[in-house]
């Protein structure tokens, strides 16, 4: 799914928006391969395909079979953190980190990006979160976790080879160093971290050595990245993976955010993905400026397929770009019980639920406008933007009344409440910048309502987004916009979403 901007001229930052962060990418000839987190929702770890670093086409999700995928212990903003993805001897590997009870690390591998992925094999040796594997000349594999520490391990067992050593561990006093990704680059070996926490004070450092298992000196100009202490609209950027482009030039892929509004700022989709340029001086790497607008790239742009934005349930599964709240079974969720229609059978009883059946699509412009036609005869949900289970806005519907929900935190109610038009009905939310600024400002307005029969829109309720901003809630995901379930059977004929941004 590329983003909305592939047909533009002068290609631009986030090159993947939306809740697509702690991006990890490689390359394999003339064909560019990147995996993101994701947290709690199942499947998990969307993987994309791109020519020319710019425009992203979702090949599928890795960890897409149960089996392959439990998050039934996962907290929110838990489960599935930072993958790592590696070509090496003809074979795409990816290393992951699954924060649940009973959890840990896991290597998956494909010879196929598009999949499938092979069941797990775990690591329960390797300590932390965050791994990277790296191959050296003799064919050793190292594997790197939060924190600086590195192993050895045979990936085809997930069973590591010797003692755990620190390499480095960034700055003196510098929090959070993770994200490690460690590279052969000319005559040195590279490792790259993230330090300073994934919030404002979030930044990329470097050290290099003759081995891959150190020692390592630290860059004299780390951090090579941060816009920490700026006004720039970018911020919280960090977790970064290094690439070839097709000219042979480097380039840095890293997450961030565009926080919104007043003050202290308010980031409501998520950390996205975006592209920097990179130089070289002196053996060390000089990043770019992270901007809105990429410069000119020196290779021609390779747009994917038109993005998908209308979704009429007509084949038997899902696309890859639907995501749900920690599994996905058959028998709360199919396309296959009423053909062209999608059928949410209820198990929890609202979205404040751990276990509710909730399927959705990542929230990927700041301003949107997203619609469904639903059947509520036997059963009550609707349409819903969510960040967790304690903050998230409904228009909900039931054979009678259709109303609007909000949860944030510990409170829940009832916005407003009409009776229903007979028959199915369309439910609609947009989000849209406030009509007036100031310190105190939101970074958006959530309308829900449904349409009249002339497709007139009734608002029954207007919200303020920045309760569904990370910096409200908490965490490390973004908004979701999607389908629920919260009694009985719900049947959805169509969803679209329309980015309304410029």
């Amino acid at each position: 799914m590329p983003p909305p901007h592939q047909l533009d001229k002068r290609p631009t930052n986030p090159v993947l928006p939306g809740l697509h962060p702690d991006p990890s990418v490689c390359r394999v000839g003339d064909d560019y391969y990147l995996a993101c987190s994701s947290f709690e929702y199942f499947p998990g770890v969307p993987l994309f395909h791109s020519r020319d670093l710019v425009h992203w086409t979702q090949l599928g999700n890795v960890l897409d079979r149960p089996e392959q995928l439990r998050l039934s212990s996962a907290w929110s903003s838990g489960g599935i953190y930072a993958p790592t993805l590696r070509h090496h001897d003809g074979r795409f590997w990816l290393i992951v980190t699954n924060c649940r009870e009973g959890g840990g690390n896991l290597i998956v591998t494909a010879t196929d990006p598009a999949g499938p992925w092979s069941d797990p094999v775990l690591a329960p040796d390797v300590p932390g979160i965050d791994p990277d594997l790296a191959w050296d000349e003799d064919g050793t594999c190292w594997c790197t976790v939060a924190g600086g520490w590195q192993v050895r391990i045979d990936p085809s067992t997930g069973r590591t080879l010797g003692t755990p050593h620190q390499l480095w561990a960034g700055g003196p006093d510098a929090k959070a160093p993770e994200a490690p990704h460690l590279y052969r680059i000319g005559g040195y070996w590279y490792l790259l971290i993230a330090e300073g926490g994934t919030e404002r004070g979030h930044g990329v450092s470097i050290a290099r050595g003759l081995s891959p298992a150190g020692p390592f000196e630290p860059c004299p100009d780390n951090p090579v990245l941060t816009h920490r202490g700026t006004d720039r609209p970018v911020q919280n950027t960090g977790h970064a993976d290094l690439v070839q482009g097709p000219d042979g030039s480097w380039w840095m892929v890293l997450l961030g955010v565009r926080p919104g509004g007043g003050t202290p700022g308010w980031h409501v989709l998520g950390r996205e993905t975006f592209l920097t340029p990179v130089t070289w001086v002196d053996d060390w790497p000089v990043v770019g400026r992270v901007s809105l607008e990429l410069p000119e790239l020196p290779w021609p742009l390779v747009p994917g397929p038109a993005e998908e934005l209308r979704d009429d349930f007509d084949s038997a599964g899902l696309r890859p770009y639907w995501i749900s709240v920690r599994d996905r079974p058959v028998e709360h969720c199919t396309t296959e019980e009423r053909p062209g229609w999608l059928t949410l059978r209820a198990r929890g009883t609202s979205l404040d639920e751990p276990d509710v059946v909730f399927t959705g699509r990542r929230q990927q412009h700041v301003a949107c406008r997203a619609r469904t036609l639903v059947d509520p005869s036997e059963g009550r949900g609707g349409l819903a933007v969510r960040l967790d289970e304690q903050h998230h806005y409904a228009v909900e519907a039931t054979g009678t009344e259709v109303r609007v929900i909000a949860r944030v935190g510990s409170l829940s109610t009832v916005v407003a409440e009409r009776p229903a038009p007979a028959g199915p009905l369309v439910l609609a939310l947009t989000t849209a910048p406030p009509p007036e600024g100031g310190p105190c400002t939101g970074p958006d307005v959530v309308s829900l309502g449904f349409e009249q029969s002339d497709g007139t829109f009734t608002e029954l309720a207007n919200l303020d987004g920045r309760y569904l901003s990370t910096e409200v809630a908490g965490g490390f995901t973004g908004r979701v916009i999607g389908l629920y379930a919260s009694d009985g059977t719900l049947r959805f004929d169509w969803f679209d979403y329309e980015p309304l941004d410029g």
